[in-house]
């Protein structure tokens, strides 16, 4: 699926308007360009964009309903899924502010000049969340951020009264879930990822320790 995935192959599958997959295009075009001198995203990825990047980082709108006010999106990095986010709340008219915590300032820099080109109604705030004592926002999302006990520790102690704290897993997402339910009450849903059978998406939605 992914060798032949596109943005046609994406309007397809998600049935997002002309105006969505524009401004999708003008991000990826943006991130191959900058990716030439930063290290964005893996280069075996570069071709695969839309599938990778774009379609995995989408998904999480399905997450997503119009009683949700803020997500914040930790360690972004090149944007995703954060900016892809937006465009999927957009496109749904769901009134959602996206903040994106970013720790490297030549990230942060590129995340806001993408972010103005755009014309995206997104705030990029450059710090490392592990740092910081309190972080407020009713939805938070990691991707490629940290392993899971680090994840659910910074839930735990930093992250604000949280509704759903939304985890891209890869394939040993089960085994990691198991082995943390050893020290942590989770209450969770999981499913798979539109992109990966091997893939989890995991939403938790309360946690505490044993």
């Amino acid at each position: 699926m992914c060798e032949f995935f596109n943005k046609n192959t994406f309007s397809s599958f998600y049935q997002v308007s002309r105006e969505t997959i524009a401004g999708l295009n003008e991000y990826e075009n943006i991130l191959i360009n900058a990716n030439k001198s930063m290290n964005l995203i893996g280069n075996s990825t570069i071709n695969n964009i839309w599938h990778r990047h774009i379609l995995d980082s989408f998904q999480v709108i399905d997450y997503i309903d119009k009683n949700d006010k803020i997500l914040v999106d930790v360690g972004s990095g090149a944007g995703f899924p954060g900016i892809v986010i937006a465009f999927a709340a957009k496109e749904r008219k769901i009134p959602l502010k996206v903040v994106l915590i970013e720790k490297s300032s030549k990230k942060a820099k590129f995340l806001e000049n993408t972010i103005s080109k755009l014309n995206l109604n997104i705030k990029v705030m450059c710090k490392n969340i592990l740092d910081e004592k309190k972080t407020i926002g009713d939805v938070f999302v990691a991707r490629a951020f940290k392993p899971l006990p680090i994840i659910l520790q910074l839930m735990h102690d930093k992250c604000i009264n949280f509704k759903k704290f939304i985890i891209f897993m890869g394939k040993s997402g089960n085994k990691e879930l198991l082995q943390v339910s050893k020290s942590w009450n989770i209450e969770y849903k999981k499913r798979v990822s539109i992109t990966s059978n091997e893939s989890l998406i995991l939403e938790i939605n309360n946690l505490k320790k044993k």
